[in-house]
């Protein structure tokens, strides 16, 4: 495992608590806001942060004053430089209590947008990219999986953002 691996996957447990520690005073419940970026051959725009294991679908933390559609907005432009070209369609809001109690994420299904070329890697992405459904990277996170697998296979929804009791904590 490269140095700089070994050393993000030995401080992620502190960094998270760091995080939810100082959201919890800065914010009454932690809500986040996600979207699932469909392209025309039916793959999905992930991306792996420099801070946490694993690929995840775009996106992060509603601020304070913000709307989910304005969070989702920020983060899509930030983490992918997508802009939205048309109303994303929520899929659902899932409570993800192995990140905190207090946190929850809504999932949007993002079909109409622009994207004029992938970002270069930097302080917060290290990578992105487009996936087939069935071929995703190893290390795509099972809540990542699950909401693939709902908006594109059919699979039922769930409430929660993994499956309670289900491999780990990503």
């Amino acid at each position: 495992m490269p140095p700089l691996q070994t050393l993000r996957t030995r401080a992620e447990p502190v960094l998270r608590r760091v995080f939810h520690l100082y959201w919890r005073f800065a914010r009454g419940m932690t809500l986040g806001a996600r979207g699932l970026v469909i392209d025309g051959d039916g793959r999905v725009f992930l991306i792996k942060h420099t801070y946490v294991a694993g690929w995840h679908l775009p996106g992060g933390g509603v601020e304070v004053g913000e709307s989910f559609g304005e969070a989702l907005r920020r983060e899509l432009r930030e983490e992918g430089r997508i802009e939205l070209a048309g109303e994303p369609e929520l899929h659902g809001v899932f409570f993800n209590s192995h990140v905190s109690v207090r946190d929850h994420v809504a999932v949007y299904v993002v079909r109409s947008y622009v994207q004029d070329r992938l970002p270069e890697p930097n302080r917060e992405i290290a990578a992105c990219g487009f996936f087939a459904p069935d071929a995703l990277p190893d290390d795509t996170t099972q809540g990542t999986r699950l909401r693939i697998a709902e908006v594109l296979q059919g699979r039922p929804k769930i409430t929660t953002w993994r499956e309670p009791g289900g491999g780990p904590k990503t």
